[in-house]
């Protein structure tokens, strides 16, 4: 902001640190912007979706230069946009429904996702959407797969600050100790696993992080989330050591 300061008056009337106002275009991000978009988005093997109206998906779509490896499509769905279109008559009626035949939709589609997010956007907690209880349902119909509300309304937060820690716990909540005890014997451990976590690969920054730490002899067994999967985020909690990158997108 600039302002020009007048005298007599104690300050020129910029003002920050305020709440976002849900449905007003902000210069900054709100909490969904920081699940969708900062932790979730480059998990690269699952698919996100945004739950609301289009246009915070396609505002916060490809905005961020998360690199990864994959094949669209097949194993990674990055740059792929899904959204469950909210129209006025969803915010009435509510977008359980809608959302419950979008995973079906979307497993039809792309069977060979490793796991879906529910990204709630801010009408979903207006309207009291139970995302929780599709995910349940949903994932005990498709066999135990791994299906995640994250209650990331951007109303939640000043600015995307919050919905990283909002995305956080969820997967705390959602993913750590889910994991099929079969998924766990896969994993054999060393004495120098570690994980890089707040980390999203911008540019490919963390790619030059794990060069760095395996040419010292550690074995990164997750980054969190740049060039990320959801057999990383089950891995983390056995790593021996965490290395943090940037406090503010990180629990």
């Amino acid at each position: 902001h600039l302002s020009v300061h007048e005298v007599g008056k104690s300050d020129c009337g910029v003002k920050s640190n305020i709440k976002s106002i849900p449905g007003v275009m902000t210069i900054r991000g709100c909490a969904y912007a920081g699940s969708k978009g900062v932790v979730w988005g480059p998990i690269k093997d699952m698919i996100h979706i945004s739950h609301g109206p289009v246009g915070c998906g396609q505002y916060s779509w490809g905005s961020r230069r998360n690199y990864y490896v994959g094949t669209t499509g097949i194993d990674t769905f990055v740059t792929l946009q899904f959204t469950s279109d909210f129209q006025e008559k969803d915010i009435v009626f509510g977008g359980d429904k809608k959302v419950t035949k979008l995973i079906d939709e979307l497993q039809e589609l792309f069977p060979l996702n490793r796991g879906i997010t529910i990204q709630s956007e801010c009408p979903i907690g207006l309207i009291g959407d139970d995302i929780e209880a599709v995910s349940r349902e949903k994932s005990k119909e498709y066999g135990g797969k791994t299906i995640v509300p994250v209650r990331c309304e951007g109303f939640r937060g000043v600015s995307q600050s919050l919905g990283h820690h909002i995305a956080n716990d969820a997967v705390r909540d959602w993913i750590f100790d889910k994991s099929a005890p079969e998924a766990s014997s896969k994993f054999e451990p060393t004495p120098y696993d570690v994980a890089i976590i707040g980390d999203y690969n911008i540019g490919g920054d963390a790619w030059s992080s794990r060069i760095l730490l395996e040419e010292m002899g550690l074995r990164v067994i997750a980054q969190w989330s740049g060039d990320g999967s959801l057999a990383e985020l089950e891995a983390t909690p056995k790593a021996k050591l965490n290395i943090l990158h940037c406090y503010r997108s990180m629990n």
